[in-house]
């Protein structure tokens, strides 16, 4: 694992905490209008990709950077403005983008979960990924039907956020344990 990523734990964190907070945000709202989700969703989307840039960023093994962290987290600001310039022009169908966002993603967060070496987290980053793009395809195979409905939308982001707020977090905790134990050679297997 990258010693620069375990010492950057706190970004993965904050990550999962604004993934989590956007799905009990959602969760909490008396049935959030189409309108109200997509804000919500942009919102979110802006945060996790702003923190997916940091970690990126900070998160440097000699002189490499993480740049799929950094194009995941580009990606969220791209979506985010999309998300937001649709709604502008009319009701944006935010499970099909939705899907497509959480398909990309989900696929740089497992390409980074490659790059990790060592039992640290390698596979909580890509359960995270694997749940963002099975998340993302299955909710594209079902867009038609949820497209327009508040509340199908709604269930299925809580349940995206929720599932994988919990899977950053528990990353953020085998990441901060990395950072806090002195290097040690690897054991034997």
């Amino acid at each position: 694992m990258s010693a620069g990523l375990a010492r950057n734990w706190w970004a993965i964190g904050l990550r999962g905490i604004a993934t989590l907070l956007f799905g009990l945000v959602v969760l909490a709202l008396p049935s959030p209008s189409i309108a109200s989700l997509v804000l919500l969703f942009a919102a979110y989307v802006t945060a996790d990709g702003l923190f997916a840039i940091v970690a990126g960023w900070r998160a440097t093994s000699q002189i490499e950077r993480w740049w799929t962290l950094i194009i995941e987290g580009a990606t969220n600001l791209a979506v985010a403005a999309a998300v937001l310039v649709w709604a502008a022009l009319a009701v944006v169908p935010l499970v099909s983008l939705a899907s497509g966002w959480a398909i990309v993603t989900g696929a740089l967060m497992l390409a980074a979960a490659h790059r990790l070496s060592g039992p640290h987290g390698r596979w909580l980053l890509a359960l995270g990924g694997g749940l963002s793009a099975g998340w993302g395809v299955l909710a594209l195979a079902l867009a038609p039907s949820a497209d327009g409905d508040p509340k199908t939308t709604e269930l299925w982001l809580i349940a995206y956020a929720l599932v994988f707020g919990v899977t950053l977090l528990a990353l953020t905790a085998r990441l901060r344990r990395r950072h806090r134990r002195p290097a040690q050679a690897p054991r034997p297997a």
